[in-house]
């Protein structure tokens, strides 16, 4: 073969094409990934690590507050945002370091440069034409703005701006309630800013379950977190000070700086998929269930793909595809048993289907739930969290949902895919031995009281 084809060329080097290298690699393919950035993509580089990082620096200050309240005399003198951001640098080079050896060591073809499909699986990056048996499309997202609401980048930004920031806002504005508006929102408050969010639907995290949402907000609003639900934003100009930004019926509010936190658009314009007649709709790709679009032999992963965009979906995508190229063909990846965690502070864990979405699928008298407040619970009560763990089952059926909120879910979120996808009963959880005292008794605790056998839960 030619150093220009290859078994499989990938365009884009985020989550789901360096995934899909690597395994498609170790399954003895041939494997060029173009990337115009650096591989990693925004997960690695612009978003989930190094927000993470400033989450963890923001609770690290919390923590120093708070201290008094465990016996520890401490003071918080400042957060300063230039060593916070050292931090998070130091992370996101490591793990940046870490897959290009990964990637070195797999033999695989890394293509520096703007990739534009000219062939159904043709691939030109500066003139140069690569060409594969495979195309897999893997060219993420970007963060999206409204209409006429222009990203400057210094008093009107994206999350991707703002973690470049140097200073902490003294007060900001932040459009969106969704997992970048309230993780941004969680990070800045903790770091002393005064924040507002707006946000047009009627509950924060609105794509979690409503009692999730509760939880939510009923926390934020003990830390001095304003927000609007229900509330459209109208404009935003700016002033002496920084922005002031107006909102329905008329209300404004001045600050530092406005967030633009509306989620992320499907990065395909510009890129030949029109032109080469790859179905689309809205500017993503559409697949089947085994991630194929409309042209043979080109594949689609990631952002692109309608559903939810998670780092954790696109890898998982990617590992799926270069399996089925390789023949291996592997089981179909249940959407709604990719976990989901949204870190602010109380973080959101949630697997499986909400509430309501279980009520419309089988109906208000096939469904039983319970929750079980972290209140109950040791190690909680040691890490003065509170929150709780909601279960959505199927009646005399198998648990359908698991939604938590609280310090440290996240962490416990592993074990709740498990249940949802192995389709378990509560009396098989239950049965489980689950280790004192951790917040994972919690999981075990909910499960024995949906079982009909209640300990440490009042009925």
């Amino acid at each position: 073969m030619l150093d220009t084809q290859f078994d499989v060329v990938i365009l884009g080097g985020g989550s789901g094409g360096y995934a899909c290298a690597l395994r498609a690699a170790q399954l003895g393919l041939s494997v060029a990934l173009v990337e115009k950035d650096k591989v990693g993509g925004t997960c690695l580089h612009r978003g989930c690590i190094p927000t993470k990082a400033l989450l963890h620096a923001g609770e690290v200050a919390d923590a120093v507050r708070e201290s008094e309240q465990v016996g520890v005399l401490a003071t918080l003198q400042e957060v300063d945002l230039e060593k916070v951001n050292a931090y998070k640098d130091v992370v996101v080079s490591r793990l940046y370091k870490g897959l290009q050896g990964l990637i070195s060591g797999r033999g695989i073809t890394v293509i520096s440069g703007s990739g534009k499909l000219v062939g159904p699986r043709t691939v030109e990056v500066a003139g140069t034409r690569y060409e594969g048996r495979h195309l897999v499309l893997a060219s993420g997202s970007y963060a999206k703005s409204l209409p006429g609401l222009e990203i400057d980048g210094e008093r009107v930004l994206t999350s991707e701006e703002a973690l470049q920031l140097t200073a902490v806002p003294e007060r900001a504005v932040i459009l969106g309630g969704g997992v970048i508006g309230v993780e941004f929102a969680s990070a800045w408050r903790s770091f002393g800013a005064d924040v507002t969010i707006v946000e047009a639907l009627p509950r924060l995290v609105a794509a979690e379950d409503p009692a999730s949402s509760k939880a939510v907000e009923r926390a934020f609003r003990k830390r001095g977190i304003r927000f609007l639900t229900g509330t459209s934003f109208s404009s935003v100009e700016h002033t002496d000070k920084g922005v002031r930004v107006s909102v329905e019926p008329g209300d404004d509010y001045e600050a530092d700086l406005l967030l633009v936190a509306v989620g992320r658009g499907p990065f395909t314009d510009g890129l030949g998929y029109d032109d080469q007649g790859i179905a689309m709709e809205r500017g993503l790709v559409v697949t089947d269930d085994r991630l194929r679009t409309n042209l043979d032999g080109v594949f689609a992963v990631g952002d692109i793909v309608p559903g939810m965009q998670l780092a954790h979906r696109g890898f998982q995508h990617g590992i799926f595809v270069a399996e089925e190229i390789a023949g291996l063909a592997p089981s179909v990846i249940n959407e709604a048993g990719i976990p989901r965690v949204t870190y602010c502070d109380p973080e959101v864990a949630s697997v499986g289907l909400s509430e309501p979405v279980a009520t419309e699928r089988y109906g208000a008298d096939a469904i039983e739930t319970l929750t079980y407040d972290l209140g109950g619970n040791g190690r909680s009560q040691i890490l003065k969290t509170q929150g709780f763990v909601k279960l959505v089952r199927e009646k005399d059926g198998p648990v359908v949902g698991v939604h938590m909120v609280g310090a440290r879910v996240g962490e416990l979120i592993g074990e709740a895919q498990l249940i949802y996808n192995w389709e378990a009963f509560p009396s098989d959880v239950a049965s489980l031995v689950h280790m004192h005292p951790t917040q994972n008794e919690a999981l075990g605790e909910a499960h024995l009281a949906l079982a009909g056998k209640p300990l440490h839960a009042h009925t």
